[in-house]
């Protein structure tokens, strides 16, 4: 029988420690977000959220039900969702600025609204979400529900009157072939931004936030990331990149002081798959501190990119209360 020798022991005890203290440095850093998740029975919608949800509804029966299916190879639906989305803006009093630019014969449009800052109007937030779907899905959770919430959050009152900068932008172009290429939507925006010299300080992706589920084993993740989180899909996600550690922590803290509703962060390495899957890698490219808020989508979703992905999926007595919550994320963002 061959014996562990004492000075390889020590060499293994050593490695051993040195590997503890790195899985801890990695949870602190990357995991590890601060005050605790909301748990337990959620409280009844308040009047606001009630009047909310109504809201949320009609925008994702309109994007995701009567359009349906809205991308470059649909030109028409993928204008009627554009129009929509400037109209409903515009009954808001906010003035519509349109970013075109052509794709494959189709003239595309990222559509803008500025709130100017009144104190630091040089600093700049960008709160985003792309409007197109996929080829093959009507795209209710992915994206209608992100742009329900952008358009709902261009209404709220307490985001009028910002000290910093607060722009409302509904990216085309998200989805495949177009994801990660020079005619994403977000990318050409985060460009262009760049160009102009502007300090974008904080960039807000909201992707696919209407789906949950309190099923047991409901959530999936990326080895070895689910280690570290539920297995109930019944959480809204602040997801980053480490560089941007600091900025997941901030929402995620505000998120969790205001609303009361199970949240999860994480500032994880951006070659992650799913870390990166939405308009604010567009912003990293440009050199710009951006996160995604998210029900994350595929790794919850049975019907993500699906033809199942329709407006009658989705929780929206939870889907408000998530918006209700980033609403006073954005109002912390542009206010102090």
């Amino acid at each position: 029988m061959r014996f562990i020798t004492r000075p390889a022991a020590k060499r293994i005890a050593w490695l051993a420690a040195v590997l503890a203290v790195m899985l801890a440095a990695c949870w602190w850093t990357m995991i590890h977000m601060p005050m605790k998740s909301f748990r337990g029975p959620l409280p009844e919608l308040s009047p606001a959220q009630t009047d909310l949800r109504q809201e949320l509804v009609r925008h994702v029966e309109k994007l995701g039900g009567e359009i349906g299916e809205r991308n470059v190879l649909l030109p028409r639906q993928l204008a009627a969702a554009a129009d929509y989305i400037e109209q409903t803006l515009s009954q808001a009093g906010h003035i519509v600025v349109r970013q075109s630019f052509s794709v494959a014969g189709e003239q595309c449009q990222n559509l803008e609204v500025e709130v100017p800052g009144r104190r630091a109007p040089e600093e700049i937030v960008v709160v985003g979400a792309h409007y197109d779907s996929v080829t093959g899905s009507p795209g209710a959770d992915d994206n209608a529900s992100g742009v329900a919430a952008l358009l709902a959050l261009a209404r709220f009152p307490s985001l009028q009157q910002p000290l910093r900068t607060l722009r409302f932008v509904a990216f085309v172009n998200e989805e495949p072939p177009f994801f990660q290429t020079g005619q994403m939507g977000s990318l050409v925006y985060a460009r262009q931004c760049r160009e102009r010299g502007e300090n974008v300080v904080a960039m807000l992706s909201l992707e696919s936030l209407g789906y949950y589920s309190t099923r047991e084993r409901s959530q999936k993740y990326p080895f070895p990331v689910g280690l570290f989180y539920p297995s109930r899909g019944d959480f809204i996600a602040f997801v980053g990149r480490t560089a941007d550690a600091w900025l997941v922590r901030r929402c995620v803290r505000t998120f969790r002081e205001q609303a009361a509703f199970p949240s999860e962060g994480g500032a994880l390495p951006g070659a992650l798959p799913g870390i990166g899957w939405s308009d604010h890698w567009a912003f990293w490219q440009a050199g710009y501190p951006a996160i995604m808020v998210t029900d994350t989508a595929p790794f919850r979703s049975p019907h993500y990119h699906g033809t199942e992905d329709t407006p009658d999926k989705l929780d929206y007595d939870r889907f408000a209360r998530v918006v209700d919550g980033l609403g006073k994320v954005i109002e912390d963002l542009i206010l102090r």
